[in-house]
């Protein structure tokens, strides 16, 4: 159970900010100052709010999220990877760096069927894109890849996270 000053739940005013930004932030020059106006509120009001949810893990991150269709990238491939367990972290963090890679992550083994324990989503414009990311994955982790693929994305998902009614 949490102490009580670790528990802190949302204002009126934060529930507001939350739902006025849980589509996506306005696409304009100064999109806190358009949600402080439609709220009511001060800017800098708006900015910390954000800022101490951010601080408190409420809000895990605010960043752009591409449509990579829309952009061309058609052959989105999650590569999937065979490494030991001991060094998953290492070798992810080497993965997670790679310029191309979008997202990395660690997922459980099902054995026999699936030996995968390392994901790495890249996108490509082609098959033969993807595969060359892959290749150079293939590269950065050298012997300690004993089998890897590439699942690739057969339709869109919609990716929204919570949303709070009104």
């Amino acid at each position: 159970m949490n102490a009580p000053n670790e528990l802190k739940l949302l204002d009126e005013t934060d529930r507001r900010l939350v739902q006025a930004t849980q589509a996506g932030l306005p696409l304009c020059a100064r999109p806190y100052h358009a949600i402080a106006e439609q709220l009511g509120v001060d800017p800098a009001d708006v900015m910390a709010r954000m800022q101490r949810m951010l601080d408190m893990g409420m809000i895990r991150r605010i960043g752009v999220v591409p449509n990579h269709y829309a952009l061309g990238y058609r052959a989105n491939g999650m590569t999937v990877w065979d490494v030991a367990d001991e060094r998953i972290d290492e070798l992810g963090a080497r993965v997670g760096q790679l310029a191309f890679v979008t997202h990395c992550y660690q997922r459980p083994r099902h054995l026999p069927d699936w030996p995968y324990n390392l994901f790495a989503m890249v996108h490509g414009k082609t098959r033969e894109e993807v595969e060359e990311k892959a290749r150079l994955i293939n590269e950065a982790l050298g012997e300690a890849s004993r089998g890897n693929d590439i699942l690739y994305s057969s339709r869109i998902l919609k990716k929204t996270g919570l949303r709070i009614g009104a």
